[in-house]
């Protein structure tokens, strides 16, 4: 088995369209939930969102003719994928055949959807865009992002609801572990802030109704009532180790483990008892070989959802034990970003990467009034100082696909065992 570590980095989110920015206003708590301002939101019971802000395609190469062609969900993975592949050095570096490409999405070009049924129903059948498919399809943002790069190793977008991303990544990690690739481009896009995709989560008493930017989003807290939808993508460079550290790259962290489990339980709801989600995590601690001097940093699905955050507790206790699960340091970062829904899990990789590099944890904006059945420490509301050595990000979906991935804090020695 290959070593695989994390080169490059690119985020688009509702706090920040940049590493720097996005970490930047998560250790400063900023929230990036307010109003709805795509769509008029009269007769709509939820009138709030995380917006990505300020976000310009052409700031990362794509001129109007290439916007065109793109759903925002492609148009996010693009820019998030330039950062990171940028970052990286990665290009000219790799053979085009060993270098892949698996960015996922939950939902794709819901957007796309909305626009060419709308001019279907209203122009007729002539009317519909010869882009339309293209456009609106989940893969297109993985095959977007090859031809940019010429990537013709493995390509593989995932779809698993809210786990999408963290699927991805880990499914990456195995790719080059196993020898199948040199690097990969690995993450998750999605924008799905329109009135169908609202009002459909709203209908299935999903999101949040609450009118208080502030008070909205509230994982573990005892006053949650749903989560907020967000939006945008994070995107990772995946290396095999021996050519990173040959080639000089900045290594951010290791990844060590990867746990994908099915609830097979429910279309919605996790098992109540925590049990999928703690088996994802079992397996990925059992490959990495936790030890009882590392330092463990949770970044938390935690949506804000009722059910959600009490068995996402019964699943750390599970999968830690009682007594280690009250020592790891956990939080929810999407009490500043909402919910991406498929982004979600690499931006969050891309947190817990921060967060283990650094030595700081970002907090859980907006816990005041904790729930007695999350009584794990959440990192209330500002962030913390921390000698972490170990981080777990993980990410449950509807259908009951739950995945967990595990970083270690890079050092010159070998660290995987």
């Amino acid at each position: 088995m290959k070593r695989v570590v994390i080169t490059g980095m690119g985020v688009i989110s509702p706090v920040g369209n940049s590493l720097k920015a996005f970490w930047d206003g998560l250790l400063a708590g900023v929230c990036g939930v307010g109003p709805i301002t795509r769509f008029d939101t009269e007769g709509f019971k939820a009138k709030l969102a995380a917006e990505v802000k300020d976000f310009n395609p052409a700031d990362f190469g794509m001129d109007v003719p290439t916007q065109r062609r793109m759903d925002k969900f492609t148009q996010y993975a693009v820019a998030a994928a330039k950062q990171a592949v940028e970052e990286s050095g990665i290009v000219g570096t790799v053979e085009p055949e060993r270098l892949g490409v698996y960015v996922g999405s939950g939902i794709g070009g819901m957007s796309t959807f909305v626009e060419q049924s709308n001019r279907l129903n209203e122009r007729g059948p002539s009317r519909v865009s010869a882009l339309f498919i293209p456009m609106m399809i989940s893969n297109m943002a993985a095959g977007t992002i090859a031809i940019q790069y010429n990537a013709q190793g493995p390509c593989l977008p995932t779809v698993t609801a809210c786990a999408t991303s963290t699927h991805a990544v880990g499914e990456a990690y195995r790719a080059i572990a196993h020898g199948y690739a040199d690097a990969i481009v690995a993450g998750g896009t999605e924008a799905t802030i329109t009135p169908l995709a609202v009002a459909g989560f709203t209908t299935c008493m999903a999101l949040s109704l609450e009118q208080d930017p502030l008070k909205a989003s509230l994982p573990f807290d005892a006053r949650r009532a749903g989560f907020v939808m967000g939006e945008g993508a994070g995107i990772l460079v995946l290396e095999e180790y021996e050519r990173a550290v040959k080639r000089g790259a900045h290594i951010y962290a290791e990844i060590c483990g990867y746990g994908n489990t099915c609830d097979a339980y429910h279309v919605t709801a996790p098992r109540p008892d925590g049990s999928g989600g703690a088996r994802a995590m079992e397996l990925a601690l059992r490959e990495a070989a936790l030890s009882d001097e590392d330092c463990l940093y949770i970044n938390a699905h935690g949506t804000g959802t009722p059910l959600n955050d009490k068995s996402e507790t019964l699943a750390i206790k599970r999968a830690l034990g009682e007594e280690a699960a009250r020592r790891a340091i956990i939080s929810s970062t999407k009490s500043m970003t909402g919910h991406m829904l498929g982004a979600a899990g690499a931006v969050e990789l891309i947190a817990s990467a921060k967060a283990v590099e650094e030595g700081v944890v970002p907090p859980t904006i907006g816990l005041t009034e904790p729930d007695p059945e999350c009584d794990l420490d959440y990192t209330p509301l500002t962030a913390r100082r921390a000698n972490l050595t170990i981080a777990v990000s993980t990410s449950l979906g509807f259908g009951g696909h739950n995945g967990t991935l595990l970083l270690k804090k890079w050092e010159e020695a070998p660290l995987c065992s």
